[in-house]
Order: C-alpha cells, then sequence, then structure tokens
C-alpha cells in the first residue's frame, strides 16, 4: 500500500469544486469509524446516507460466512452514525438461506432488521457457487425455504421503510429534480429519500427545496418551497 487511507480520500474529495453531493455506498461496518462519521456530519457534501452490508443477524451465520464483525459491532456503528446524523438513510444488504442456516437463526435476523429499522434493505437468497466454501457446506437451505423467509423478510423491510419515510413528513429538504414520470419529477433528498413533486421542466437537474407532505412505503411526496 501507499499509505492512504479511505478518511484522505473522503477529505480529497471534499475540496473538488463542482460536485455538490457524494454518497458512500457499500462500506463495511467495521471500517465504519468514528473519524469518517464525524467528517461525513459535518460535510455538507458527504450525505446523510450509508449502505452498510449485514448480510445476517444472527453472529454464527456471520462467523460461517468469515465476516470480520458481529452484530454488536454492527449495531453500534449504526448507533454512532445516528448520534452524529439522526435523519440518516441507512440501507443493508441481507442474505437469507446461507448454508446451515436454521429457523432460529433466521428469526435473529428478522428480529435484528426490526429492532435497527433500515430504511432500505437489499434481500438476497443465497446461490451456490461451485468452487467455494460455501458451496460445499453440509445443510443447504432449500429453495422453497430460501422464497419464505425471503418473503418474511420484505414485509419486515416494508414495515420499516414506511415508518422511516413517514419521519420525514413536514421537513423541508434540498431535491436532485432528476426525471419526469406521470406529471411528477423524481428525484431524491440529502439523506436519499425518494421524493415525488410537481415542478417546471427547466428545473430538471436542479436542486430545490420541497416540503414533504406525505409518505408511503416508496417513498414521499412533496411541494416546492417558493419563498
Amino acid at each position: 500500500t501507499t499509505g492512504e487511507r479511505f478518511i484522505d480520500l473522503l477529505r480529497a474529495l471534499n475540496e473538488v469544486e463542482g460536485i455538490e453531493r457524494y454518497r458512500i455506498s457499500s462500506i463495511e461496518p467495521n471500517l465504519l469509524t468514528d473519524e469518517i462519521i464525524a467528517f461525513c456530519a459535518a460535510s455538507p457534501k458527504f450525505q446523510h446516507h450509508f449502505h452498510i452490508p449485514l448480510q445476517s443477524g444472527s453472529d454464527k451465520i456471520l462467523g460461517l460466512m468469515r465476516r470480520r464483525y458481529t452484530t454488536a459491532r454492527f449495531a453500534d456503528r449504526i448507533a454512532a452514525v445516528r448520534a452524529l446524523m439522526p435523519d440518516a438513510f441507512i440501507g443493508i444488504d441481507v442474505i437469507v438461506g446461507f448454508p446451515g442456516e436454521t429457523e432460529e437463526e433466521f428469526q435473529e435476523t428478522l428480529d435484528f432488521v426490526k429492532e435497527i429499522g433500515f430504511a432500505k434493505v437489499h434481500i438476497f437468497c443465497y446461490s451456490k457457487r461451485e468452487g467455494t466454501p460455501a458451496a460445499k457446506m453440509e445443510n443447504q437451505v432449500p429453495e422453497h425455504i430460501k422464497s419464505e423467509r425471503s418473503k418474511r423478510l420484505s414485509a419486515a423491510a416494508e414495515l420499516a421503510a414506511e415508518s422511516f419515510f413517514e419521519k420525514q413528513v413536514g421537513r423541508v429538504e434540498k431535491v436532485l429534480l432528476e426525471q419526469k414520470k406521470d406529471g411528477l419529477f423524481e428525484g431524491y433528498t440529502e439523506n436519499y429519500t425518494p421524493v415525488r413533486v410537481k415542478a417546471n421542466d427547466r428545473l430538471k437537474g436542479e436542486i430545490v427545496k420541497v416540503k414533504i407532505i406525505s409518505s408511503s412505503k416508496e417513498g414521499c411526496l412533496g411541494e416546492l418551497v417558493t419563498k
């Protein structure tokens, strides 16, 4: 290595002129340091949005996956983010049906997701890849059980998303208007909440102030703040 750290890259990006928004799309929880969290909280360019792979809410399964963190460490990192950025949009990845995952261990994942309350949960059913250690493991989970677990986790994820978006109602946010669909512009707030709003075509690509007036499990509806 040449000695640079991830925080050094963030600081360099922060100085680039002409780019107003950065998002950290995928960072392992053990790499999400207090220093990085504090930097993102203080920087107007780094948005309050983190995508952090969880993969499982069971420490046993995380061990089988050879992950370098525990659920306690993961929860600690989420708490650290929310302490400085209460409005942070936190997305995760979860794999269901990893070899050896019992109903009890899946339930641990389900409970963990409900307890933390993530804004977005990307759900993947484990798929065997030849040549990997996991493919040779015993207790491969049947496809129909993977599918059933995925549906249960998806239902919990929808409730968590709905709850997160509901908390955005009443806030005035800066929204980047990206594309128009069914007469309304679609865009994202600084914390990655998807918003639909009625606006003039000339505002496409602009960042505008929007008041959030309602929410659903898919996102929010807003109105332009003209003052």
